[in-house]
Order: structure tokens, then C-alpha cells, then sequence
């Protein structure tokens, strides 16, 4: 009878799994909703954007923080969006509804793992909802980040640079050596040196990155980006 009761709860419990799997693989089909919205062509999923944040996380150089608990919360933070769909700003939802669902959304794929995994993932979720710890914090910041990345690509791809201003000025609370790093350094350095140069709007055009954390600009730089650098710290986030 007790071997019966543990087969039956083995493939009910394997059942669940094979369910938990094929929702999160909804993610590959979920679009992102801020470039459907400005009828960006094949725009990326939200697993894709999921994908990258991971990556950006695990290259993470920083003693600081903890790099795997930055991956397992870049990998986390939008899980509930196979439910919900990417809800965004855009959509007028009001920001305590939008918590509701995605808290509901988690709690009904939590239930098909085990309780312990089950604990866990739900609360990695809660605490990037929260944010409520500085690998959390991080990590908020790279979703940022990755959304910039990407509508510089589809800028490049369109070669229409300038077009997804919007989603660049949405990013001017990111913390400073997060924006330092990589906006002046990955973002408009890279893209300046491939032609496409960002003098439009709020862009601003970074020539060369120095070795020492100073760089060459010219004008159109935000505000928000032309403060100097305080720390070595500001420019050491990514590994190498």
C-alpha cells in the first residue's frame, strides 16, 4: 500500500512538473509588449529578454553581491508573465492590480513543484517584487539595462536611430554605476564606432571610452548621464 501511495505521488508529482515546464515555455510565446506597441518587427520574447538578463547577471563582477542569487532572480522575475501576459505601461493597469495577478499567477505555478522548490521560486519572485535586497536591486537595474540593449539593436536593425528614445528616458533612475558602465560604455561607445551615432534627442555621443573610467563626449548629453565618475567601482560591474 505505502509503495502504491509513493508511485501514485511520484507521477502526480512528475505530472506537475511536465505542467510547470510547459507554462514557462509559454514565455518563448509571449512577446515583449513595449515594442509590439511601437510595431517593432518580430519582437523579442519575454523569455528571450529573460535569457539575456541571466547572462548579464552571471557575468556580473561585483564582491558585493551575490552573483548566483542575481541569476536565479533574473530568471525568476518575470515568470509570471506566462500566465498574465507582459503587462505594461501602456496597458493602464494599475500598479496593485498588476502585483495581484503576477502574485496569483505564481502562486498557481508554485503549486506544481514540490513544497520546498515551490518556496523558493516564489520567493525569489516576491523578492524582486519587493526589492528588498541589493542583489534584487541589481537586478532591476539589468532588466533596465537588457531593455536598452535591445531597442538599440532594433534602432540598428531599422536604421532608424533615435526611433525608441522613449524607452531610454524611462531609464533615468537607474542607479549611477549601473548607467555609467553601461549605457556610456557598452551602448554608445559600441554604437558610435558602428556609424550609428546617438546625438539624437536625449542620446548623447561617447568617442572612446579611456582606460581609466574617463570619457571623450560631445553635446545632447542628458543630465542624468553627465556626472563624473566618484569610484572605481562605478566601472567594474561586468567581468573582464
Amino acid at each position: 500500500m505505502a509503495s502504491a501511495s509513493a508511485a501514485a505521488l511520484s507521477g502526480r508529482g512528475a505530472r506537475n512538473l511536465l505542467q510547470f515546464l510547459r507554462l514557462v515555455g509559454q514565455l518563448k510565446r509571449v512577446p515583449r509588449t513595449g515594442w509590439v506597441y511601437r510595431n517593432v518587427e518580430r519582437p523579442e520574447s519575454v523569455s528571450d529578454h529573460m535569457y539575456r538578463m541571466a547572462v548579464m547577471a552571471l557575468l556580473t563582477k561585483d564582491d558585493h553581491l551575490n552573483k548566483d542569487r542575481c541569476v536565479r532572480l533574473a530568471l525568476v522575475h518575470d515568470m509570471a508573465e506566462c500566465i498574465v501576459g507582459d503587462i505594461a505601461p501602456a496597458d493602464n493597469i494599475p500598479k496593485e492590480e498588476k502585483h495581484r495577478r503576477e502574485e496569483e499567477a505564481m502562486k498557481q505555478l508554485t503549486q506544481l513543484l514540490s513544497k520546498d522548490l515551490g518556496k523558493e521560486l516564489y520567493e525569489l519572485w516576491e523578492e524582486y517584487e519587493t526589492q528588498s535586497s541589493p542583489e534584487a536591486k541589481f537586478v532591476k537595474q539589468l532588466d533596465q539595462c537588457e531593455m536598452i540593449l535591445q531597442a538599440s539593436e532594433y534602432e540598428d536593425l531599422e536604421n532608424k536611430p533615435g526611433r525608441l528614445q522613449d524607452f531610454y528616458d524611462s531609464t533615468a533612475d537607474l542607479q549611477t554605476f549601473v548607467r555609467r558602465t553601461f549605457i556610456t560604455s557598452v551602448l554608445n561607445c559600441g554604437q558610435n564606432e558602428g556609424g550609428n551615432e546617438f546625438t539624437k534627442g536625449d542620446h548623447f555621443k561617447c568617442t572612446r571610452q579611456l582606460q581609466m573610467g574617463h570619457r571623450e563626449t560631445s553635446t545632447h548629453m542628458p543630465q542624468w548621464a553627465s556626472s563624473t565618475v566618484t569610484s572605481q567601482r562605478d566601472w567594474v560591474w561586468l567581468e573582464g
